[in-house]
């Protein structure tokens, strides 16, 4: 946890907040070990960045008066359309793109997603929020991604996905095509990544007929949770 992050409701008074859950209060004291009067780094939930001074400590209970000045990071230009991982990845997948930056991710169906993938309790919406906060603290961030659910794959690309897209550049990540990946843009994408072994040659059509180039991103074939960072710190 780089930064403490708090949200309106953690507010005791002017300037003033009150941590009360478990898992922050553990880790202030246990890991940050902060004494009376130091400082430590604090964020409000889509909001500023600044520094939280020590004023009481108990227990059950910290109080920190806040100081906020700064702007989070500025999002990655990137709007991601990600097949649905299995459990035990959606949970890590989730938290680099929120401590990697990105603000928009679309979890969707495809013809390689099991089914039973959409039956976790880890797509409950606090259960999304809590490994998306993990991530933010993880990147001194403040600003919380909109996650979307898609169950139906055809409707959402023949229905959504040109709007969605607009005027980014549009990629599929496809470990078929010859085409590579670019590098290093300074330009909005729209980038979308199927399940272990890529979308099936029909998914890949019903992209490219929304406008989206199919790109190589080398001979492996990676699990999502490898090629999520290495796809966007190759873009950006």
């Amino acid at each position: 946890m780089n930064t403490v992050l708090f949200s309106q409701a953690d507010f005791i008074g002017d300037e003033l907040i009150a941590i009360r859950d478990l898992r922050r209060l553990q880790h202030i004291s246990n890991i940050h070990q902060i004494q009376l009067g130091e400082t430590l780094k604090v964020g409000q939930l889509n909001g500023k960045l600044g520094t939280g001074t020590l004023v009481s400590h108990t227990d059950t209970e910290i109080h920190l008066r806040v100081s906020l000045i700064q702007a989070p990071p500025k999002p990655l230009p990137v709007t991601l359309i990600l097949a649905l991982p299995r459990p035990k990845m959606l949970k890590r997948t989730l938290q680099t793109l929120a401590t990697l930056g990105v603000k928009k991710i679309y979890l969707i169906n495809s013809y390689r997603v099991e089914k039973s993938y959409w039956q976790t309790p880890l797509l409950e919406a606090n259960a999304i929020e809590e490994h998306l906060r993990l991530g933010l603290e993880q990147g001194c961030d403040t600003l919380v991604p909109d996650v979307y659910l898609i169950k139906r794959f055809k409707p959402f690309v023949e229905d959504n996905l040109r709007e969605i897209v607009g005027s980014s550049r549009a990629l599929v990540a496809h470990p078929y095509t010859e085409r590579s990946c670019p590098a290093q843009v300074d330009y909005a994408i729209t980038l979308a990544i199927g399940p272990e072994g890529g979308f099936i040659p029909y998914e890949i059509d019903l992209l490219q007929s929304c406008g989206f180039t199919a790109v190589n991103v080398g001979e492996r074939i990676m699990r999502v949770e490898t090629v999520v960072p290495y796809l966007l710190g190759r873009l950006y």
